[in-house]
């Protein structure tokens, strides 16, 4: 094993007696640690999304750090080990241009041999890259320009067509906004056809009816300043351009794309055939008076778990699809986040906004209660009495599923801090996890304030008939395990996380951090056990911070 060797917390095999909500009495799986690679970079996005190629046993990890991808190989024991790195820079694309030397990787991809890269330019504004590799040795099969800031490709099962998250943020000093977009490419029939992959190969989906009079759907967000799109783009409207496609995930059938358009609260439906966008709905609010509990405070003094009058805008980052009688489920990490481009931000402490009388509690914007909350300062407000009469907050701080056009069908609202709360009162994870950062230790409730454990990425995968919704917790770390066989019956079965938190580190000023194990999970990767070549289900967990990719393998319990 590569790396530190951190202590794996495992949930359902550690709890023994504890409650329901934190061990389940039979749970159905289990995850134990495999293996980890370790990058040796701290903080710099080392390891970020994962991809198995099952006719290779190679890892394709994003190295954004390196502008690279690393490529791990998969031992028979689930051990990743390093082979190579996958260079983008200099690659030529169809329309003539080439890859420049400050490129990011943002997204990898593989199918049924064929690798694709989502490659962000380096000045994000301008369109970026989409490369194409053939996974068994590596040879460059072409490329072809995306849009702004291509953050997250999916390739579609039946290898008809990859389909690229186009996010356009805004320039850091916020002088433009380049438009959010889709790119859906059509693929040639085989790797030895690439030659035929043309830039006339993409078609692309934009907001720019919402500008022409279409009506926005209701709870869809559009803020912030109206800035012009770079200097030598084709113009767009604020809405086209306000909208930012953050992740994608393709169903079953490859007939279909869903985006999270995270700062918007918003998923967008793309029919991937025709390249035409068929839906945009937003996520409904979390009322945390009402639909679960949260510590809203790092100043409270300790766990403290309750209702608070405020919303959460759940704001998905990570999606992943399957089928539920016949029909395609959308299942979302809702991490949130806020945007701060030059001297915009569009967040407060709850304690600073001016509140309106006889609405709140007096003590409300006590440190100890809702002051230190970050809140949205574009939602809430009564433009007529000059004062905040709802707060509302980043993230939902939970999963959820919907249908296809958006109806909610589950969420976990607070289960998972709720889960790490008992996990530590029945002793198997100290105080300090709770609500804790991942770029230092102790941490203990840091991340109270601001949006929770943070969920970011997930991914599905079905062992003995059951289907598991695997959800990425990007500031404690670690993954929770759910049970969404029957999605409006969904269940939580395990906790595991490859941090050990009794070592203490600030940043990257020594190498202590190494010895905590996984910092900051991103990507995550399902390989089934007919592909794993380790003959059980295994999960890859790529983490941002840490820079490692660790792989968990999965055992199946049911009737043992």
């Amino acid at each position: 094993m590569a790396g530190a060797a951190a202590t794996a917390v495992c949930a359902s095999s550690l709890l023994g007696g504890a409650s329901a909500l934190a061990s389940p009495s039979n749970p159905s799986i289990e995850l134990s640690l495999a293996g980890t690679y370790a990058t040796g970079v701290f903080d710099a996005s080392a390891a970020e999304i994962p991809a198995f190629d099952v006719s290779t046993d190679a890892l394709f990890v994003v190295n954004a750090q390196s502008g690279q991808v690393d490529v791990l190989d998969l031992g028979s024991d689930g051990v990743p080990s390093y082979r190579e790195s996958l260079v983008a820079a200099g690659r030529l694309a169809a329309d003539g241009s080439a890859v420049d030397a400050g490129a990011v990787v943002n997204s990898v991809a593989v199918s049924d041999g064929l690798l694709a890269v989502a490659v962000e330019a380096g000045d994000k504004v301008q369109r970026g890259w989409v490369l194409f590799f053939a996974a068994d040795g590596l040879g460059y099969l072409g490329g072809v320009r995306a849009g702004s800031l291509p953050d997250a490709v999916a390739l579609a099962p039946n290898g008809g067509y990859a389909v690229v998250a186009n996010e356009g943020e805004p320039a850091d000093d916020f002088g433009s906004d380049p438009e959010g977009s889709i790119s859906v490419i059509s693929l040639p029939r085989s790797l030895q056809q690439f030659s035929r992959l043309t830039q006339d190969s993409v078609r692309t989906v934009d907001f720019r009816a919402y500008d022409s009079g279409m009506p926005l759907p209701d709870g869809v967000r559009v803020f912030g300043p109206d800035v012009p799109v770079p200097d030598g783009q084709e113009p767009a409207g604020r809405i086209a351009r306000n909208l930012e496609p953050e992740y994608v995930t393709i169903d079953a059938t490859g007939r279909t794309a869903y985006m999270s358009i995270q700062e918007a609260n918003a998923v967008a439906v793309v029919d991937i055939r025709s390249a035409t966008l068929t839906d945009l709905w937003a996520l409904e609010l979390t009322d945390w008076s009402t639909d679960g509990v949260l510590d809203p405070s790092d100043r409270d003094g300790g766990i403290t778990l309750g209702n608070w009058p405020v919303f959460g805008v759940r704001m998905p980052d990570g999606l992943a699809t399957y089928r539920f009688r016949g029909e395609d489920l959308v299942v979302s990490a809702n991490e949130g986040d806020s945007r701060e481009w030059g001297d915009f931000v569009d967040t407060e402490r709850a304690g600073d906004l001016e509140l309106c009388d006889g609405v709140f509690p007096s003590d409300i914007q006590a440190n100890a209660n809702l002051g230190r909350l970050d809140v949205l300062t574009d939602l809430g407000l009564d433009e007529v009495a000059g004062c905040y009469s709802e707060l509302y907050a980043l993230g939902g701080r939970s999963f959820s599923i919907h249908t296809a056009s958006g109806e909610q069908v589950f969420d976990s609202a607070g289960l998972f801090e709720e889960t790490v709360a008992d996990l530590i009162s029945a002793g198997e994870l100290p105080e300090e996890a709770f609500n804790a950062g991942h770029d230092e230790q102790p941490s203990f409730e840091s991340r109270s304030d601001a949006k929770g454990v943070e969920p970011e990425g997930v991914t599905i995968g079905s062992i003995q008939g059951r289907t598991y919704a695997f959800v990425g917790l990007e500031r404690i770390g670690g993954v929770m395990v759910f049970d969404i066989t029957d999605p409006t019956r969904s269940s939580f079965v395990d906790y595991v996380n490859n941090r050990d938190f009794t070592v203490d580190f600030d940043g990257d000023e020594t190498d202590d951090w190494k010895a905590a194990g996984d910092l900051g999970a991103e990507g995550l990767e399902f390989i089934a056990k007919s592909d794993s070549p380790t003959g059980r289900p295994l999960l890859v967990v790529a983490n941002e911070v840490s820079g490692t990719t660790s792989v968990f393998e999965i055992t199946a319990t049911r009737g043992r």
